[in-house]
């Protein structure tokens, strides 16, 4: 579900008002009933989940397209509370051992507040991605991101931009280009072309604004399509994006946060979907977050977490 006082409920009960998404796999959600029940209410849609008591076993509602396993609570206040991160962390504890154990096939994971976290004690990780890795021992993952106009993945994820140049290296930009290269190929694509993006303006200006270009990302590029990626770059950040919606490439490796978020939320709001590669299961999730603003009030956009849901069913099937 995500942070329970975020528009993580709403949106669930709004994408699972679609019957085509219900019937394409089991889904089990776990949260709380108390949103669910109130999003339901708020935008006139009847509570068409089967609700099993935490504890009370999985198994126990198989005969059910979509069973909320709930950790009780009443109404979650619409801000970061450590109530909602001790939950929202909780329930990812949940699915990560769902999947370990074979109940589930993939996960979604709804959008939560660091702060939240934070503030529940759970300080040793910045989001879903760094806490994945931890709990299924994956010694690479990338930070990819999925809509219908454009597709980045990332070389460095949740870090000040100060820290950025010290922690790019060869390796960290071969491994984007590796799993991304990865991704695109389980996502149906057989010859992924791959951009990559440079670290300064003008990716350097041939030294001029930094060396990084020549001394890290080159290198990496080049080990890539020894290893027979399609890969090229770098190039500079400020054009390559329009190149790729152009269609001349499936993927662009953007080398730190900012510079590949924009124009994925620019251009797929409502459809890009956060994908995380080099795990033994497909995780997704939506591209935003909390919007504890609008929580409550019948005003959250159901079409990145529905896209997640999809997306994951899909990888799922790939996988198996």
């Amino acid at each position: 579900m995500g942070d329970p006082g975020g528009i993580g409920a709403e949106c669930l009960v709004k994408a699972f008002a679609d019957t085509d998404r219900r019937r394409s796999a089991r889904f089990v959600i776990y949260g709380s009933a108390q949103p669910m029940r109130d999003a339901a209410d708020a935008a006139g849609l009847s509570h068409d989940w089967w609700r099993v008591a935490e504890g009370s076993g999985v198994h126990t509602a198989e005969a059910h397209d979509v069973v909320l396993i709930d950790s009780g609570g009443e109404r979650f206040h619409n801000a970061p509370t450590r109530e909602g991160g001790r939950l929202s962390f909780r329930w990812v504890e949940h699915a990560i051992e769902a999947c370990k154990s074979g109940v589930a096939q993939g996960m979604v994971t709804g959008p939560i507040s660091k702060t939240a976290w934070h503030s529940a004690g759970h300080k040793r990780f910045p989001g879903h991605t760094e806490m994945l890795a931890d709990r299924f021992n994956a010694k690479r993952v990338g930070m990819l991101f999925d809509s219908p106009k454009l597709r980045v993945i990332l070389a460095t994820v949740h870090l000040p931009l100060m820290d950025v140049r010290n922690v790019l290296t060869i390796g960290t930009v071969f491994d984007a280009i590796d799993l991304g290269n990865d991704a695109c190929k389980r996502l149906g694509i057989e010859r992924p072309r791959i951009a990559v993006c440079g670290l300064n303006p003008h990716a350097g200006e041939g030294g001029l604004l930094g060396d990084e270009e020549t001394r890290l990302i080159e290198p990496a590029i080049e080990h890539a399509v020894r290893t027979g990626i399609h890969a090229e770059g770098p190039f500079p950040g400020d054009t390559i994006f329009n190149r790729a919606l152009g269609r001349e490439f499936d993927l662009v490796v953007a080398m730190y946060h900012d510079q590949g978020l924009i124009p994925v939320k620019l251009l797929g709001w409502d459809q890009a979907v956060n994908v995380t590669c080099g795990l033994p299961v497909p995780r997704t999730s939506p591209d935003h977050g909390t919007a504890y603003d609008i929580a409550g009030k019948n005003k959250a956009d159901p079409g990145s977490p529905a896209a997640a849901i999809d997306l994951c069913v899909k990888l799922a099937r790939n996988a198996g």
